[in-house]
């Protein structure tokens, strides 16, 4: 989940360079796609079946139509977000994340979370904010909840959902396998919103910084931290899971900082830092 937090953090950079030469949703769509068939030639190169038997379809594809829709759901309200809200409030939203996905992990796994996990969700919640909002209290005093921070939340809880439900709804199959079908399927429910989108676009004549970000994005932001979220999510508890996101803006600020853009003033930084020790204290965390 800390490779999976570097790679998230490295595809503000890519995306922000492809961003204004393609439909945001057109460049979300076409990168599952492509994903789902790195993800099926990583089956076939593995010999991991992608179905049982001469099936064309898993069992109980239902299952996969649920993820896809809880991902597509959380990419397309944040879409329709950022149109209306700014980055650092939908940002605040995101920190919601992990303690929603730690109820979901109760209601749908019967997870128990223990005080200090509690403790330390909320203090790494505080510090990802600190760093959110640039350490500026005057910012985060004046944060107002409006309807692009209503549509994001409704993402976030979307989100929150995911992890615990794909330790619940697989039923044994290898994570390379399992991957390929919710890719898929996030694939087809953001290609219906996106369809309008991908139709008007002139995919043969994009300039060349979109193809290189796309392919980061499809192979390193979709396929691989696809790959290790489900891998997590069957061995962790669903708090822990999604905690590790907000170790995205730190890793952030190192790739700012490392390739010459500029390093944040120390008390961003000092945020950044009561978030990773949070994230530490939590990693040996009792589930109970």
């Amino acid at each position: 989940m800390i490779l999976f937090s570097m790679l998230i953090a490295a595809s503000f950079s890519f995306g922000a360079l492809a961003a204004p030469f393609i439909d945001a949703g057109a460049l979300s769509a076409s990168r599952f796609v492509l994903a789902s068939i790195v993800m099926a030639l990583i089956a076939y190169f593995t010999r991991v079946p992608l179905t049982q038997g001469k099936r064309l379809l898993p069992a109980k594809p239902y299952r996969f139509l649920i993820l896809g829709s809880l991902m597509g759901v959380y990419f397309v309200t944040m879409f329709e977000a950022l149109q209306i809200a700014s980055p650092v409030s939908t940002g605040a939203v995101f920190t919601l994340m992990p303690i929603i996905s730690a109820g979901f992990g109760v209601v749908f796994l019967a997870q128990r979370v223990s005080p200090r996990m509690m403790i330390s969700l909320t203090i790494a919640a505080i510090g990802a904010i600190w760093v959110i909002f640039r350490g500026d209290l005057d910012a985060l005093l004046s944060f107002n909840i409006g309807t692009g921070e209503a549509i994001f939340f409704i993402g976030v809880v979307a989100h929150g959902a995911y992890a615990p439900l794909v330790r619940r709804l697989n039923h044994g199959e290898p994570v390379v396998q399992f991957s390929f079908w919710t890719l898929a399927a996030c694939a087809f429910c953001l290609s219906i919103y996106a369809v309008y989108g991908i139709m008007e676009t002139d995919w043969l004549n994009l300039p060349a910084v979109v193809y290189w970000a796309g392919l980061y994005l499809t192979i390193f932001t979709t396929a691989l931290t696809f790959f290790l979220l489900q891998y997590a999510s069957l061995r962790l508890p669903a708090s822990k899971v999604m905690s590790y996101g907000y170790l995205t803006p730190s890793f952030i600020i190192l790739i700012e900082g490392v390739s010459g853009r500029g390093w944040v003033n120390p008390s961003v930084a000092v945020g950044a830092l009561v978030t990773v020790l949070a994230l530490a204290v939590l990693a040996f965390a009792k589930e109970g």
